[in-house]
């Protein structure tokens, strides 16, 4: 079993800065790729953004320039740089990863996921 764990969410200003991190666990052979999406209130779940076990990266058009994707592979463990936060940021953040266990099965997981608030 493989579990994720989302920490560093919270209340910030526009214009703030926040630091999200994923920490997996469990029988984890090696984690492939890693991603965070949100969901904010009334709207669809959507990709921010993700890191392959390369250090390849990839964001959506909304984020890019002010966050920043990352991991450490010998911690198994991703985050999320979040800088000139917007209201519009406001969102449920969940991270995902695509891990191979131990036994050689591959699937997704994702964490319970962190409620990051954009407001004065």
């Amino acid at each position: 079993q493989v579990h994720l764990v989302e920490s560093g969410g919270g209340l910030v200003q526009p214009g703030g800065s926040l630091r999200l991190s994923c920490a997996a666990s469990g029988s984890i052979f090696s984690i492939n790729a890693m991603g965070w999406y949100r969901q904010a209130p009334g709207k669809q779940r959507e990709l921010v953004a993700t890191i392959t076990s390369g250090g390849r990266t990839n964001y959506a058009d909304s984020v890019k320039g002010r966050f920043t994707i990352s991991r450490d592979n010998a911690k198994n463990t991703g985050y999320l740089q979040m800088n000139s936060l917007k209201p519009e940021d406001t969102a449920v953040y969940s991270c995902n990863a695509d891990v191979t266990t131990y036994s050689r099965f591959r699937n997704d997981y994702w964490g319970q996921g962190t409620q990051v608030t954009v407001s004065s």
